[in-house]
């Protein structure tokens, strides 16, 4: 990190970082693969409404559940509503090195297992990491609010020219991130990315390979932003929730957004939620009719 007052977390001086704009990652005009983004399953810490950053933090026992949901609505993407994914298996799980995307990675590749899919490789990837929050790692939102106004208040305005006090430029984020994204492409491209010539693989969403990547929300609205080709500082332009599921096809060296933030696979989840609310409301009632405390 440089010194000054970049390095503080305020904006640069006009004309500086915080003006430019970057253009579309640089994709094989041939290629055809598709990218599948998951965000992992929820953490200690998102539960508990802390910043988080590259804090180390492991998934809770709903993050767990969340990620083997998650797991086998991949492993069985013709169930309704079909998931837009080519056939076949992916090339790879390529995750973030932090717990709680391990933890998602992990799960996926039990539930291929468990579907007696072949389970494919898994591979820790550091640019997918996600944005460093330096002071503001493990402090909740109210204390970050409380302890820097300014500074939070300039990230949620301008995150190009603002960012936590000793964290992460989104600048700096965005150049791994596109690295990250380039290995991943070369990856699907030497698997045989090209189309047979002369097809239509602009419009076909089920060709060629296609990779999982597993990350997280900060991480994955850069990597979005620079595949559409859109400037960094639409960075809040997009969310992702947890294990939410994003399909993006490379057709004709450009990025198409065939779905974004698919969460059906948490369901059961929110039926169980729904069915103890209602169950708490009838003892609540039940209680109030017989003069119970």
């Amino acid at each position: 990190m440089t010194n000054g007052p970049e390095a503080a977390g305020q904006a640069p001086a006009a004309g500086g970082m915080a003006s430019a704009t970057f253009g579309p990652l640089a994709v094989p005009p041939s290629l055809a693969a598709t990218l599948v983004f998951l965000r992992h399953g929820q953490s200690e810490w998102l539960a508990e409404g802390r910043f988080q950053g590259r804090s180390d933090t492991p998934l809770t026992s709903l993050g767990r559940r969340q990620a083997a949901l998650a797991g086998a609505r991949l492993a069985a993407p013709d169930a309704p509503p079909r998931l837009p994914v080519p056939a076949g298996e992916p090339l790879a799980v390529v995750h973030s090195p932090l717990a709680r995307t391990r933890e998602t990675a992990e799960a996926v590749a039990a539930a291929f297992a468990t579907a007696g899919r072949p389970v494919p490789p898994l591979r820790p990837e550091p640019g997918l990491a996600e944005i460093a929050q330096g002071a503001w790692e493990g402090l909740f939102q109210r204390e970050v609010e409380e302890r820097y106004p300014v500074e939070i208040a300039g990230w949620r305005r301008d995150p190009v020219g603002v960012h936590a006090p000793g964290g992460e430029s989104l600048p700096a984020v965005d150049a791994r991130v596109r690295a990250a994204l380039a290995r991943v492409l070369a990856d699907l491209a030497a698997a045989g990315g090209p189309g047979p010539a002369g097809t239509p693989s602009y419009y076909d969403a089920h060709a060629g390979p296609w990779a999982l990547l597993v990350g997280h929300d900060g991480a994955f609205k850069v990597a979005l932003l620079a595949l559409l080709g859109l400037p960094l500082d639409r960075f809040w332009t997009f969310t992702q929730t947890t294990t939410g599921i994003a399909v993006l096809d490379i057709r004709n060296g450009r990025t198409i957004l065939r779905a974004w933030n698919r969460t059906e696979h948490l369901a059961p989840l929110e039926l169980e939620a729904s069915e103890a609310t209602r169950a708490e409301e009838d003892a609540a009632v039940e209680r109030a009719r017989s003069g119970a405390l």
